[in-house]
């Protein structure tokens, strides 16, 4: 179609002065161009994939992503022929990589789609590899949260991250902070863990001198240091009832009195919350306001717990060991890895790194293997498997594996779970070939 020919042309001549990376694909996934941010940062040796299928650059799939349990944003677009966004984990010069990848479709006059506009933007709140701070992760429930991350960063929207303890909540809220506008901003962190009324008053709002006994000089509270940044309200349904009505009115108005002032003052800040308690029970049993949930929660998270996210193990063992005071550091066995991914952690990952703080005292030849860790880690501490449960654990997959004749695919329908995630569970277990 030499209209279509014309506008690739176009499409060509214009991007190159895109300032992130950008492919044009045609309906068949092959790479036509690529801009020169694209060659800089994805191209081997600044050299452009072109004539090659997209998906075999990006995921070294043979076929589509939609083919190979992946979104495909090619697809959504081909069939609603507007723009579309998903977070792949793409392979890279410098190792795999978390991106963001939006995809346009080019219509004709006639309207029909000729090609695709496709344009990556790494994300740096969070890495697919090891790495000595910040998040790191690679499942697709870990994907899930980070995509809503990803979109909430930018934004001014109140963030409530909702999880398990010891599933990262603070690591999160560090990470939108540094992914939105006030990231040159102080992030303050307030912990709503066992504060009295009085205590949480003069610690978020601060008192001039004199306001009580002890109370020598005047103290700024955190809300007003958190002024131009991120106030983040860890555990915030342990607020004490009579004190949220006050915390509903700092985040509605900004304004504030601290205790024993007649002023008031004026904080700007960006609202993160972080909780483990269901605060929508609470909400209906009248232990949470109603009106404060709704403030606070303009931008819900669900953080996944690690049992949910169990092919991240090996990731966030690695990336933990690095964090870990004292050099060289030391490594798991294949032992010890397998023994770890039969454990439920309960505590999630706060649970891991002090497992692994443990064992490395043993790991003298800085080899960690099962018989450094504790003896309750493995399948004898994991609960029972409850069919269709969606996220059983490994051990009990471990003995399904024991008694079950059979396909994978009848496997995957005994235990409730997609065939997709069965594999996971099994490349867990070192049985991904089965």
């Amino acid at each position: 179609m030499p209209e279509a020919h014309h506008i690739i042309l176009a499409l060509v001549s214009y991007l190159e002065h895109d300032a992130l990376p950008t492919i044009v694909l045609d309906t068949d996934y092959n790479i036509l161009a690529a801009n020169a941010a694209y060659r800089r940062q994805f191209g081997r040796d600044e050299q452009a994939p072109l004539g090659e299928k997209c998906h075999k650059v990006s995921h070294h799939y043979a076929v589509p992503c939609d083919q190979a349990g992946e979104h495909c944003p090619m697809r959504k677009a081909w069939d609603s022929k507007v723009p579309e966004r998903v977070l792949h984990i793409h392979h890279t010069p410098r190792g795999p990589e978390h991106v963001d990848v939006e995809l346009r479709p080019i219509l004709d006059e006639q309207g029909r789609v000729v090609a695709f506009v496709e344009r990556l933007t790494t994300i740096t709140l969070a890495s697919a590899q090891p790495q000595q701070q910040g998040l790191v992760g690679r499942a697709p429930a870990f994907k899930a949260a980070l995509a809503s991350l990803q979109r909430a960063a930018p934004a001014q929207i109140p963030v409530l991250l909702q999880g398990e303890s010891g599933t990262g909540k603070e690591l999160f809220a560090r990470a939108i902070h540094m992914g939105s506008p006030r990231a040159s901003g102080p992030l303050v962190v307030v912990d709503c863990t066992g504060l009295t009324e009085s205590l949480f008053e003069s610690e978020l709002f601060g008192y001039e001198k004199g306001a009580f006994t002890g109370a020598n000089q005047r103290k700024i509270g955190l809300a007003e240091a958190a002024h131009g940044g991120t106030l983040f309200l860890d555990e915030i349904g342990e607020v004490p009832m009579a004190m949220q009505v006050k915390l509903l009115r700092l985040i509605e108005s900004g304004s504030f009195r601290p205790v024993g002032s007649l002023r008031t003052v004026h904080a700007d800040f960006r609202l993160v919350s972080a909780t483990h308690k269901p605060l929508k029970k609470m909400v209906a049993e009248g232990t949470f306001r109603e009106d404060l949930y709704y403030r606070i929660s303009g931008f819900p998270i669900r953080l996944p717990a690690l049992r949910e996210r169990v092919e991240d193990l090996p990731l966030l063992a690695e990336s933990l060991l690095q964090r870990m005071a004292g050099k060289p550091t030391p490594s798991l066995t294949d032992g010890a890895l397998k023994q770890l991914g039969l454990h439920p952690f309960p505590g999630n990952i706060r649970e891991l790194r002090n497992i692994l703080e443990r064992a490395r005292l043993f790991a003298d030849d800085g080899l960690i293997r099962p018989e450094h860790l504790p003896e309750d880690i493995g399948p004898q501490s994991a609960p029972g498997f409850t069919k269709g449960r969606g996220h059983g654990d490994l051990s009990e997959l471990a003995q399904a594996l024991d008694q079950f004749q059979g396909p994978r695919s009848e496997l995957a329908r005994h235990l409730g779970m997609s065939e997709r995630t069965l594999y996971r569970r099994l490349k867990a277990l070192g049985l991904g070939t089965m």
